[in-house]
Protein backbone atom coordinates (compact mmCIF):
# COMPACT_ATOMS: atom_id res chain seq x y z
CA UNK A 1 0.00 0.00 0.00
CA UNK A 2 1.36 3.19 -1.02
CA UNK A 3 0.78 6.66 0.71
CA UNK A 4 -0.41 8.20 -2.66
CA UNK A 5 -2.69 4.99 -3.08
CA UNK A 6 -6.07 6.22 -2.68
CA UNK A 7 -7.95 3.25 -4.61
CA UNK A 8 -8.13 5.28 -7.71
CA UNK A 9 -7.43 3.64 -11.19
CA UNK A 10 -4.49 4.40 -12.72
CA UNK A 11 -5.17 6.98 -15.17
CA UNK A 12 -6.78 8.86 -12.67
CA UNK A 13 -3.44 8.93 -10.44
CA UNK A 14 -1.42 10.27 -13.33
CA UNK A 15 -4.39 13.10 -14.19
CA UNK A 16 -4.19 14.09 -10.41
CA UNK A 17 -0.29 13.65 -10.66
CA UNK A 18 -0.30 15.90 -13.82
CA UNK A 19 -2.94 18.90 -13.50
CA UNK A 20 -1.79 19.14 -10.14
CA UNK A 21 -3.37 22.30 -8.68
CA UNK A 22 -3.52 24.25 -11.82
CA UNK A 23 -7.12 24.70 -11.72
CA UNK A 24 -6.71 26.77 -8.55
CA UNK A 25 -4.06 28.70 -9.77
CA UNK A 26 -5.82 29.36 -12.92
CA UNK A 27 -8.33 31.60 -11.91
CA UNK A 28 -5.73 33.95 -11.62
CA UNK A 29 -5.36 33.98 -15.02
CA UNK A 30 -8.62 32.75 -16.50
CA UNK A 31 -10.17 36.75 -17.72
CA UNK A 32 -6.13 37.01 -19.32
CA UNK A 33 -6.88 34.50 -21.30
CA UNK A 34 -10.51 35.41 -21.87
CA UNK A 35 -8.71 38.53 -22.89
CA UNK A 36 -6.34 36.38 -25.58
CA UNK A 37 -8.60 34.10 -27.18
CA UNK A 38 -10.87 37.18 -27.95
CA UNK A 39 -8.23 38.85 -29.45
CA UNK A 40 -7.23 36.13 -31.19
CA UNK A 41 -10.82 34.99 -32.95
CA UNK A 42 -10.88 38.73 -33.97
CA UNK A 43 -7.24 37.54 -35.64
CA UNK A 44 -9.06 34.52 -36.83
CA UNK A 45 -11.86 36.47 -38.87
CA UNK A 46 -9.54 39.12 -40.08
CA UNK A 47 -8.21 36.74 -42.11
CA UNK A 48 -11.21 35.27 -42.97
CA UNK A 49 -11.12 31.95 -40.79
CA UNK A 50 -13.95 32.78 -38.71
CA UNK A 51 -17.64 34.47 -40.82
CA UNK A 52 -19.09 37.65 -39.33
CA UNK A 53 -21.99 35.23 -37.34
CA UNK A 54 -18.64 33.64 -35.62
CA UNK A 55 -17.06 36.16 -34.70
CA UNK A 56 -20.39 38.12 -33.03
CA UNK A 57 -21.08 34.92 -30.88
CA UNK A 58 -17.72 34.32 -29.55
CA UNK A 59 -17.41 38.07 -28.65
CA UNK A 60 -21.01 37.84 -26.71
CA UNK A 61 -20.02 34.85 -25.35
CA UNK A 62 -16.51 35.84 -24.39
CA UNK A 63 -18.13 38.91 -22.56
CA UNK A 64 -20.85 36.23 -20.63
CA UNK A 65 -17.51 34.94 -19.28
CA UNK A 66 -15.12 37.87 -18.44
CA UNK A 67 -18.90 38.80 -16.32
CA UNK A 68 -18.51 35.58 -14.30
CA UNK A 69 -14.53 35.67 -13.30
CA UNK A 70 -14.99 39.32 -12.31
CA UNK A 71 -18.01 38.25 -10.00
CA UNK A 72 -15.76 35.51 -8.22
CA UNK A 73 -18.86 32.79 -10.14
CA UNK A 74 -16.25 31.30 -12.75
CA UNK A 75 -15.23 27.37 -11.56
CA UNK A 76 -12.81 25.54 -13.14
CA UNK A 77 -14.39 21.84 -12.81
CA UNK A 78 -12.32 18.61 -12.00
CA UNK A 79 -13.33 17.50 -15.61
CA UNK A 80 -11.27 20.10 -16.52
CA UNK A 81 -7.73 19.73 -17.17
CA UNK A 82 -7.08 24.13 -17.40
CA UNK A 83 -8.85 27.40 -17.64
CA UNK A 84 -8.09 26.77 -21.48
CA UNK A 85 -10.34 23.64 -22.20
CA UNK A 86 -12.94 25.17 -19.80
CA UNK A 87 -13.52 27.81 -21.71
CA UNK A 88 -13.32 26.27 -24.92
CA UNK A 89 -15.98 23.89 -23.72
CA UNK A 90 -18.35 27.26 -22.54
CA UNK A 91 -17.89 28.09 -26.50
CA UNK A 92 -18.78 25.29 -27.96
CA UNK A 93 -21.48 24.43 -25.30
CA UNK A 94 -23.08 27.85 -26.58
CA UNK A 95 -22.53 28.59 -29.54
CA UNK A 96 -21.45 25.37 -31.51
CA UNK A 97 -18.95 24.88 -34.04
CA UNK A 98 -17.76 28.60 -33.13
CA UNK A 99 -16.14 27.48 -30.43
CA UNK A 100 -14.36 24.59 -31.91
CA UNK A 101 -12.74 26.72 -34.18
CA UNK A 102 -11.44 28.95 -32.03
CA UNK A 103 -8.08 27.02 -30.91
CA UNK A 104 -7.12 27.63 -34.73
CA UNK A 105 -3.65 28.61 -35.28
CA UNK A 106 -3.27 27.99 -31.36
CA UNK A 107 -1.52 25.96 -29.17
CA UNK A 108 -2.74 25.71 -25.48
CA UNK A 109 1.02 26.49 -25.29
CA UNK A 110 0.73 29.56 -25.94
CA UNK A 111 -2.16 30.26 -24.72
CA UNK A 112 -0.62 29.97 -21.16
CA UNK A 113 2.62 32.13 -22.37
CA UNK A 114 0.11 34.89 -23.79
CA UNK A 115 -1.78 34.22 -20.42
CA UNK A 116 0.97 34.67 -17.98
CA UNK A 117 2.83 37.71 -19.80
CA UNK A 118 -0.46 39.72 -19.65
CA UNK A 119 -0.67 38.59 -16.07
CA UNK A 120 2.73 39.58 -15.07
CA UNK A 121 2.22 42.76 -16.39
CA UNK A 122 -0.41 44.06 -14.45
CA UNK A 123 0.85 42.60 -11.35
CA UNK A 124 4.21 43.90 -12.01
CA UNK A 125 2.43 47.48 -12.66
CA UNK A 126 0.75 47.09 -9.63
CA UNK A 127 3.30 46.14 -7.76
CA UNK A 128 5.00 49.21 -8.77
CA UNK A 129 2.03 51.52 -8.14
CA UNK A 130 1.93 50.33 -4.11
CA UNK A 131 5.55 51.03 -4.04
CA UNK A 132 5.39 54.27 -5.37
CA UNK A 133 2.87 54.77 -2.73
CA UNK A 134 4.68 53.65 0.49
CA UNK A 135 7.72 55.56 -0.90
CA UNK A 136 5.31 58.79 -1.47
CA UNK A 137 4.12 58.14 2.06
CA UNK A 138 7.78 57.54 3.52
CA UNK A 139 8.95 61.17 2.33
CA UNK A 140 5.91 62.92 3.61
CA UNK A 141 7.33 61.28 6.93
CA UNK A 142 10.64 61.79 6.21
CA UNK A 143 9.51 65.79 5.51
CA UNK A 144 7.43 65.85 8.71
CA UNK A 145 10.03 64.07 10.66
CA UNK A 146 13.27 66.24 8.82
CA UNK A 147 14.81 67.39 11.68
CA UNK A 148 14.45 64.80 14.76
CA UNK A 149 17.47 62.92 15.44
CA UNK A 150 18.01 59.22 15.38
CA UNK A 151 20.56 56.99 17.07
CA UNK A 152 22.80 55.79 13.82
CA UNK A 153 24.16 52.02 14.65
CA UNK A 154 26.87 50.15 13.55
CA UNK A 155 27.56 46.48 14.55
CA UNK A 156 24.27 47.49 16.65
CA UNK A 157 26.37 49.74 18.54
CA UNK A 158 25.65 53.43 19.06
CA UNK A 159 27.70 55.06 15.88
CA UNK A 160 26.30 58.19 14.92
CA UNK A 161 24.02 61.13 14.71
CA UNK A 162 21.40 59.85 12.09
CA UNK A 163 17.72 61.56 11.68
CA UNK A 164 13.87 60.29 10.74
CA UNK A 165 14.49 62.46 7.94
CA UNK A 166 17.33 60.55 6.50
CA UNK A 167 15.79 57.55 7.46
CA UNK A 168 12.52 57.65 6.05
CA UNK A 169 13.85 58.73 3.05
CA UNK A 170 16.53 56.14 3.00
CA UNK A 171 13.51 53.70 1.96
CA UNK A 172 12.38 55.56 -0.01
CA UNK A 173 15.17 56.22 -2.46
CA UNK A 174 16.01 52.22 -1.95
CA UNK A 175 12.71 51.54 -3.08
CA UNK A 176 13.56 53.66 -6.51
CA UNK A 177 16.62 50.83 -7.18
CA UNK A 178 14.07 48.13 -6.78
CA UNK A 179 12.02 50.08 -9.44
CA UNK A 180 14.70 50.15 -11.90
CA UNK A 181 14.03 45.98 -11.72
CA UNK A 182 10.43 46.25 -11.70
CA UNK A 183 10.75 48.33 -14.75
CA UNK A 184 13.14 45.52 -16.62
CA UNK A 185 10.84 42.95 -15.96
CA UNK A 186 7.99 45.05 -17.21
CA UNK A 187 10.03 45.12 -20.75
CA UNK A 188 10.55 41.45 -20.76
CA UNK A 189 6.65 40.53 -20.16
CA UNK A 190 5.48 43.27 -22.25
CA UNK A 191 6.24 41.35 -25.64
CA UNK A 192 3.55 39.55 -27.53
CA UNK A 193 3.93 35.84 -27.70
CA UNK A 194 0.60 34.69 -29.19
CA UNK A 195 1.70 32.92 -32.37
CA UNK A 196 4.36 30.88 -31.70
CA UNK A 197 1.69 27.89 -31.20
CA UNK A 198 3.91 24.93 -30.03
CA UNK A 199 6.73 26.99 -30.25
CA UNK A 200 7.31 26.41 -33.96
CA UNK A 201 4.69 28.73 -35.43
CA UNK A 202 1.72 27.64 -37.93
CA UNK A 203 0.95 27.53 -41.39
CA UNK A 204 -1.75 29.21 -41.64
CA UNK A 205 -1.28 32.97 -42.62
CA UNK A 206 -1.86 34.98 -38.51
CA UNK A 207 -1.24 38.27 -38.43
CA UNK A 208 0.71 38.58 -35.43
CA UNK A 209 0.85 42.64 -35.42
CA UNK A 210 -2.74 42.51 -35.02
CA UNK A 211 -2.96 40.93 -31.66
CA UNK A 212 0.59 42.68 -30.70
CA UNK A 213 -1.80 46.00 -31.03
CA UNK A 214 -5.46 43.81 -29.82
CA UNK A 215 -3.42 43.02 -26.34
CA UNK A 216 -2.03 46.17 -25.88
CA UNK A 217 1.81 45.23 -26.19
CA UNK A 218 4.32 47.01 -26.35
CA UNK A 219 6.01 45.34 -29.06
CA UNK A 220 5.91 41.69 -30.28
CA UNK A 221 8.62 38.61 -29.27
CA UNK A 222 8.77 38.07 -33.12
CA UNK A 223 10.85 34.20 -33.41
CA UNK A 224 9.03 31.96 -32.25
CA UNK A 225 11.19 29.74 -30.67
CA UNK A 226 12.62 32.76 -28.58
CA UNK A 227 8.93 33.10 -28.03
CA UNK A 228 8.76 29.95 -25.93
CA UNK A 229 11.67 30.33 -24.51
CA UNK A 230 10.38 33.15 -22.76
CA UNK A 231 8.11 30.99 -20.60
CA UNK A 232 10.08 30.92 -17.66
CA UNK A 233 11.90 33.48 -18.53
CA UNK A 234 9.38 36.23 -17.67
CA UNK A 235 8.79 34.35 -14.83
CA UNK A 236 12.31 34.66 -13.43
CA UNK A 237 12.44 38.00 -14.82
CA UNK A 238 9.43 38.98 -12.61
CA UNK A 239 10.91 37.05 -9.67
CA UNK A 240 14.23 39.13 -9.41
CA UNK A 241 12.11 42.55 -9.18
CA UNK A 242 10.10 41.44 -6.42
CA UNK A 243 12.86 40.11 -4.86
CA UNK A 244 14.57 43.37 -5.18
CA UNK A 245 11.09 44.99 -3.62
CA UNK A 246 10.85 42.44 -0.99
CA UNK A 247 15.02 43.12 0.48
CA UNK A 248 13.97 46.42 0.96
CA UNK A 249 10.46 45.96 2.48
CA UNK A 250 11.89 42.91 4.83
CA UNK A 251 14.51 45.54 6.27
CA UNK A 252 12.68 47.99 6.78
CA UNK A 253 9.85 45.98 8.30
CA UNK A 254 12.90 44.31 10.73
CA UNK A 255 13.88 48.33 11.90
CA UNK A 256 10.00 49.30 12.63
CA UNK A 257 10.38 45.92 14.95
CA UNK A 258 13.59 46.98 16.60
CA UNK A 259 12.54 50.67 16.71
CA UNK A 260 9.22 49.73 18.05
CA UNK A 261 10.93 47.69 21.33
CA UNK A 262 10.88 49.23 24.63
CA UNK A 263 14.70 48.97 24.63
CA UNK A 264 14.79 51.08 21.31
CA UNK A 265 11.35 53.20 21.88
CA UNK A 266 11.87 55.25 18.92
CA UNK A 267 8.41 54.91 17.20
CA UNK A 268 4.82 53.00 17.66
CA UNK A 269 2.02 52.40 15.01
CA UNK A 270 -1.30 52.45 15.38
CA UNK A 271 -2.69 50.02 18.03
CA UNK A 272 -4.90 48.24 15.26
CA UNK A 273 -1.85 47.00 13.64
CA UNK A 274 -0.14 45.13 16.87
CA UNK A 275 -1.23 41.95 18.18
CA UNK A 276 -1.53 40.96 21.95
CA UNK A 277 -0.48 37.92 24.10
CA UNK A 278 -2.73 35.67 25.36
CA UNK A 279 -1.52 35.84 29.10
CA UNK A 280 0.69 39.14 28.70
CA UNK A 281 -1.53 41.46 29.17
CA UNK A 282 0.58 44.72 28.37
CA UNK A 283 2.18 43.26 24.83
CA UNK A 284 1.54 44.87 21.96
CA UNK A 285 3.54 42.85 19.36
CA UNK A 286 4.30 44.19 15.64
CA UNK A 287 3.18 41.04 14.01
CA UNK A 288 2.50 42.54 10.89
CA UNK A 289 5.84 43.28 10.42
CA UNK A 290 6.94 40.34 11.23
CA UNK A 291 4.77 38.37 8.85
CA UNK A 292 6.09 40.86 5.91
CA UNK A 293 9.38 40.49 6.96
CA UNK A 294 9.18 36.66 6.63
CA UNK A 295 6.80 36.84 3.87
CA UNK A 296 9.65 38.82 1.87
CA UNK A 297 12.25 36.57 3.39
CA UNK A 298 10.71 33.76 1.53
CA UNK A 299 9.85 35.78 -1.80
CA UNK A 300 13.66 36.31 -2.11
CA UNK A 301 14.27 32.88 -1.96
CA UNK A 302 11.85 32.56 -5.52
CA UNK A 303 14.43 33.67 -8.40
CA UNK A 304 16.78 30.44 -7.22
CA UNK A 305 13.53 28.22 -7.10
CA UNK A 306 12.76 29.16 -10.79
CA UNK A 307 16.23 28.95 -12.08
CA UNK A 308 16.27 25.40 -10.64
CA UNK A 309 13.39 24.15 -12.01
CA UNK A 310 14.75 26.13 -15.61
CA UNK A 311 18.80 25.67 -15.71
CA UNK A 312 18.82 22.72 -17.58
CA UNK A 313 16.33 22.10 -20.01
CA UNK A 314 16.98 22.84 -23.47
CA UNK A 315 14.58 25.09 -25.64
CA UNK A 316 11.15 23.77 -26.75
CA UNK A 317 8.06 22.83 -24.14
CA UNK A 318 8.33 20.76 -21.17
CA UNK A 319 6.55 19.59 -18.79
CA UNK A 320 8.61 20.87 -16.02
CA UNK A 321 7.76 24.39 -17.11
CA UNK A 322 3.71 23.95 -15.18
CA UNK A 323 5.19 24.21 -12.08
CA UNK A 324 6.37 28.05 -12.19
CA UNK A 325 2.96 29.06 -11.44
CA UNK A 326 3.21 26.88 -8.01
CA UNK A 327 5.80 29.48 -6.72
CA UNK A 328 5.21 32.75 -9.19
CA UNK A 329 1.73 33.28 -7.94
CA UNK A 330 1.31 33.11 -4.38
CA UNK A 331 4.30 34.88 -4.05
CA UNK A 332 2.64 37.79 -5.43
CA UNK A 333 0.27 37.69 -3.88
CA UNK A 334 2.53 38.26 -0.70
CA UNK A 335 3.89 40.51 -2.11
CA UNK A 336 0.96 42.73 -3.20
CA UNK A 337 -0.28 42.03 0.52
CA UNK A 338 2.67 43.01 2.62
CA UNK A 339 2.94 46.15 0.34
CA UNK A 340 -0.43 47.13 1.60
CA UNK A 341 0.01 46.41 5.22
CA UNK A 342 3.02 48.44 5.20
CA UNK A 343 0.97 51.04 3.30
CA UNK A 344 -1.40 51.47 5.95
CA UNK A 345 0.80 50.76 9.42
CA UNK A 346 3.10 53.14 8.18
CA UNK A 347 0.76 56.02 7.03
CA UNK A 348 0.00 56.90 10.77
CA UNK A 349 3.10 56.15 12.05
CA UNK A 350 4.44 58.48 15.53
CA UNK A 351 8.06 58.85 16.17
CA UNK A 352 9.81 59.75 19.34
CA UNK A 353 11.03 63.24 19.19
CA UNK A 354 13.08 63.48 22.56
CA UNK A 355 15.14 59.85 22.33
CA UNK A 356 18.57 61.79 22.38
CA UNK A 357 17.12 62.82 25.65
CA UNK A 358 18.76 59.52 27.23
CA UNK A 359 22.47 59.99 27.74
CA UNK A 360 23.33 56.77 26.47
CA UNK A 361 23.16 58.50 23.46
CA UNK A 362 26.04 61.46 24.56
CA UNK A 363 28.96 59.92 22.37
CA UNK A 364 26.84 59.97 18.74
CA UNK A 365 28.31 62.84 18.86
CA UNK A 366 32.34 62.08 19.44
CA UNK A 367 33.10 62.43 15.63
CA UNK A 368 31.66 65.82 15.02
CA UNK A 369 33.33 67.23 18.20
CA UNK A 370 36.51 65.51 16.64
CA UNK A 371 35.53 66.98 13.52
CA UNK A 372 35.15 70.44 15.14
CA UNK A 373 38.72 70.11 16.27
CA UNK A 374 40.17 69.36 12.69
CA UNK A 375 38.36 72.44 11.51
CA UNK A 376 40.25 74.57 14.21
CA UNK A 377 43.25 73.09 13.38
CA UNK A 378 44.01 70.08 14.70
CA UNK A 379 45.35 66.74 12.91
CA UNK A 380 42.63 64.01 12.73
CA UNK A 381 44.64 61.75 14.18
CA UNK A 382 45.91 63.86 17.51
CA UNK A 383 41.96 64.66 17.15
CA UNK A 384 41.03 61.54 17.49
CA UNK A 385 43.38 60.82 20.43
CA UNK A 386 41.92 63.90 22.35
CA UNK A 387 38.51 62.64 22.18
CA UNK A 388 39.07 58.87 22.83
CA UNK A 389 41.13 60.21 25.89
CA UNK A 390 38.11 62.54 26.92
CA UNK A 391 35.78 59.64 26.65
CA UNK A 392 37.52 57.53 29.10
CA UNK A 393 38.01 60.02 31.49
CA UNK A 394 34.55 61.38 31.91
CA UNK A 395 35.51 64.67 30.57
CA UNK A 396 33.67 64.43 26.93
CA UNK A 397 30.97 66.92 26.36
CA UNK A 398 28.58 66.34 23.59
CA UNK A 399 27.30 69.16 20.98
CA UNK A 400 24.47 68.20 19.93
CA UNK A 401 23.77 70.70 17.05
CA UNK A 402 24.58 68.66 13.95
CA UNK A 403 25.71 70.86 11.28
CA UNK A 404 26.31 68.47 8.35
CA UNK A 405 25.90 70.53 4.64
CA UNK A 406 27.00 68.23 2.38
CA UNK A 407 24.25 66.73 -0.29
CA UNK A 408 22.45 63.56 1.50
CA UNK A 409 23.54 64.34 5.03
CA UNK A 410 20.91 65.03 8.25
CA UNK A 411 20.94 68.72 7.41
CA UNK A 412 20.67 68.08 3.57
CA UNK A 413 18.40 65.16 3.23
CA UNK A 414 17.46 66.14 -0.40
CA UNK A 415 14.14 64.66 0.57
CA UNK A 416 13.06 66.63 -2.55
CA UNK A 417 15.45 65.29 -5.08
CA UNK A 418 14.82 61.99 -4.30
CA UNK A 419 10.93 62.20 -5.12
CA UNK A 420 11.46 63.87 -8.45
CA UNK A 421 13.91 60.13 -8.87
CA UNK A 422 10.75 58.52 -7.71
CA UNK A 423 9.02 59.82 -10.51
CA UNK A 424 11.34 59.75 -12.70
CA UNK A 425 11.51 56.08 -12.58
Amino acid sequence: MKLWDKGLPTDQKIDMFTVGNDRQLDLVIAKYDVKATLAHAKMLHKIQLLSNEDIDAIEKELDVLAGQIEKGTFVIEDQFEDVHSKIEFELTQKIGDAGKRIHTARSRNDQVLVAMHLYLKDELQQIKDQVKELSENLLKSAKQYEEVLLPGYTHLQIAMPSSFGLWFSAYAESFVDDLYFVNAALKVVDQNPLGSAAGYGSSFPIDREFTTKELDFETLKYNVVAAQMSRGKSEKSTAFAMSSVAGTLSKLAMDVCLYMSQNFDFMSIPSEFTTGSSIMPHKKNPDVFELIRGKCNKIQALPYELSLLMNNLPSGYHRDLQLLKEGIVPAIQDLKASLEMAIYALKNVKVNESILEDTKYDYLFSVDTLNALVMEGMSFRDAYVKIGQDIEKGNYKPEKNTKHTHIGSINNPCIDKIKEKLNSV
